[in-house]
């Protein structure tokens, strides 16, 4: 997806990658008001409660809480109001086609800005099951047990 060049991460969605097993991975952008832009640059942007929802050939980011400006005038932002993402009609079908099969889901992973622009990577997931979830945690300590004891090796 996108390299690390020019890329600053606002908010990473740890939790969406513990609970669903990511197949693909689409970049959006996304219709922001200045008061957003702003608050995002502050970094007071949640994504845990977050989802993406497509209707009438548009995709959609929903739940997402996005701090209202402190220094804006009185016609602030509505926090969790929905926010329409920017993406190419053939993504938009591919997403829509992908949503249909049983289990599959948009979830939101991470909000950065690429270029000065707001961007959101979306990924098309399926759920885990808590034994798939069991096995994860399982595999990554005995990846970190083993590291530990390679480098206890080497540095003898």
């Amino acid at each position: 997806m996108p390299s690390d060049e020019g890329i600053k991460i606002v908010v990473n969605n740890r939790k969406a990658r513990h609970d669903f097993r990511i197949e693909e991975r689409f970049e959006a952008g996304m219709q922001l008001t200045g008061s957003e832009v702003k608050s995002l640059r502050d970094g007071k942007v949640n994504l845990q409660e977050a989802y993406c929802k497509v209707e009438d050939n548009e995709i959609f980011l929903v739940g997402c809480h996005i701090a209202p400006f402190a220094q804006a005038t009185h016609v602030n932002h509505d926090p969790v109001r929905r926010r329409k993402l920017l993406l190419h009609r053939r993504e938009i079908t591919k997403l829509k086609r992908g949503t249909q099969e049983k289990g599959y889901t948009l979830v939101p992973l991470k909000i950065y800005f690429k270029a000065g622009l707001a961007k959101l990577e979306i990924g098309l997931g399926k759920g885990k099951k808590t034994f798939d979830k069991r096995h994860d945690v399982a595999e990554r300590d005995s990846k970190r047990r083993l590291q530990k004891l390679t480098r206890h090796r080497s540095k003898d």
